[in-house]
């Protein structure tokens, strides 16, 4: 009794281990039933029929990353290239996941590798660098269409690294020294003859400023000139004015006759001190004529 009792327990145990299955959050198990497909676990509890029903395949319904083996392409100016990329898939229909191809993995591994190729055939070296969008793009494409049978979504594929050989290497480098050279010249040409223009400008304000100043000083010069001549011209006006109201007041006829002779003895004494030779008036008259003269010549510039 007891040991029947024991192999009922240990068939309960089997048949309880067989049939309640607890399935993991983001996975997905195939159930088959005599072998053929019967249904998709989903997380959770779930229950088999024990030595019927038989879990085939067990998926992760996470994003998965799948790193491409690298390889050789040749691009279309007959240059090789060593290209190595990472592709990022996830399984969507568990049931043809497991039953769409024998492996889904390699396969989609193989077309990444021969839509690489594909693609870095048809550009030339120089644009397989700069267009790594359209070659991530055209390989995502090309993936996706054919992983739709495999139960599979390809999410992004994105290429690691580009390797040229290294005499390209060398040539580029070349290049890219020569490039950088030729724009510090450039740069430092620029320089140069933005130098002699800021110069040439300075020189032009400064001998305008100069020409300015010059013209200034030549017109406050005259503006001088032409006031002290007006100044003496009025001084010389009032000296006139004074002398002739001096004249019209009395005993002005008799100062300008004594002045008159007076300069007339000094204009005699000046002259006798110059020459050693003197000349005298044959007749002194001739004094009192000349002071007879200059007061008629007052007299008629006062009438």
């Amino acid at each position: 009794m007891e040991l029947i009792a024991l192999v009922i327990l240990i068939a309960a145990a089997i048949f309880v281990i067989q049939s309640v299955k607890v399935v993991p959050q983001q996975n997905a198990w195939v159930v088959e039933r005599l072998g053929k497909y019967h249904a998709t676990l989903t997380p959770g509890l779930s229950f088999l029929v024990p030595f019927v029903d038989r879990l085939a395949y067990r998926h992760s319904l996470k994003e998965i990353p799948l790193d491409v083996p690298s390889q050789i392409c040749i691009t279309k100016d007959n240059t090789q290239l060593t290209v190595d990329g990472i592709l990022y898939f996830q399984v969507t229909d568990p049931m043809r996941a497991s039953y769409g191809s024998s492996n889904y993995i390699i396969a989609i591994t193989q077309l990444a590798q021969t839509t690489l190729r594909s693609v870095i055939g048809r550009m030339e070296l120089d644009k397989t660098f700069e267009e790594r969008e359209i070659i991530n793009s055209a390989v995502v494409q090309a993936l996706d269409e054919a992983a739709l049978n495999w139960g599979v979504k390809v999410l992004r594929y994105e290429i690691k690294d580009l390797t040229p050989p290294a005499e390209i290497l060398r040539a580029m480098q070349a290049q890219i020294t020569a490039e950088r050279d030729k724009r510090a010249l450039i740069a430092a040409s620029e320089g140069r003859r933005q130098e002699q223009i800021n110069i040439a400008t300075g020189e032009r304000e400064a001998s305008i400023a100069r020409s300015e100043g010059e013209k200034q000083a030549e017109i406050n010069k005259a503006e001088g000139e032409a006031a002290a001549i007006l100044a003496v011209a009025g001084a010389s006006a009032e000296a006139i004015r004074q002398i002739a109201a001096a004249i019209q007041s009395p005993g002005g006829e008799q100062a300008v006759q004594l002045k008159v002779a007076e300069k007339a003895v000094e204009a005699y004494a000046q002259l006798a001190q110059k020459n050693n030779t003197m000349i005298v008036p044959n007749n002194m008259g001739e004094v009192s004529g000349l002071i007879g003269t200059a007061m008629a010549l007052i007299k008629g510039g006062k009438a």
